[in-house]
């Protein structure tokens, strides 16, 4: 088995998986008065980053289909069928990114709990990570205006064009833009792709907004540390 392009949850690194860093098993069982023949199969995938080395597992519940001809009850002689009835994360349990440490704690939290149940419950999800963005928004740019539309239209000017268009995007699709203006802490139905749209923009403007800073800093830093270092040297020399 070769995964191309797998990221490891952990590191962040993109790497090929091949078959000696992932494990499959299969567990065949029938259940006559619903769905037929079941599959549950489990994969384990090790990061090969030597940094690294961590594991993901993850689970799927799928209706079975025989491949083979005659009557077998070996696991080798069914395949999974269609998309999967149920799946889990098991480690770690949601596809929540792993940010650096100086990213505040209050906006982490936020983000992974809305990671973590995003498949259970969409708009809860949704509810936490509208409360993440306008945390990110007060933090970052220092903005508070009561409501988070509100907050929103006041960085339009601040943000890189296609950050607000993302922004402006999430805010005025579905049930989401329909209750910007509503308290951010009000459950509202959304749906699943919808929860997800946040999500996924919440990782971009942490990056945009936290890393970039963090990483133009440090490379300012070091421009200035050397030309003190040749002015000193410079110094030294007269």
């Amino acid at each position: 088995m070769s995964l191309s392009g797998w990221t490891c949850p952990y590191c962040n690194r993109i790497a090929t998986i091949i078959p000696i860093n992932v494990s499959e098993s299969k567990h065949i069982f029938n259940n006559p008065l619903a769905e037929g023949t079941l599959m549950l199969k489990t994969i384990v995938v090790r990061c090969p980053n030597f940094e690294c080395q961590e594991y993901t597992i993850t689970a799927a519940l799928h209706t079975a289909m025989s491949t083979d001809s005659r009557y077998s009850r070996g696991t080798n002689s069914f395949a999974p069928y269609g998309d999967p009835i149920l799946s889990w994360n098991m480690k770690p349990q949601s596809h929540a990114k792993r940010f650096p440490r100086y990213i505040p704690d209050p906006i982490i939290a936020d983000y992974e709990e809305a990671c973590l149940i995003q498949n259970l419950s969409p708009k809860a999800s949704a509810t936490l990570a509208r409360r993440c963005l306008q945390g990110m928004i007060r933090d970052f740019w220092g903005v508070k205006k009561g409501t988070l539309f509100a907050e929103i239209s006041a960085i339009q000017e601040k943000v890189d064009p296609q950050i607000w268009k993302a922004i402006d995007g999430v805010r005025s699709v579905g049930n989401i833009g329909a209750h910007m203006e509503k308290d951010i802490n009000l459950i509202i139905d959304v749906e699943p792709n919808e929860a997800s749209a946040l999500i996924r923009l919440i990782e971009i403007l942490i990056k945009d907004w936290y890393i970039a800073r963090r990483e133009r800093e440090n490379n300012l830093t070091s421009v200035i540390d050397i030309a003190k270092q040749k002015a000193k040297e410079q110094g030294n020399k007269q």
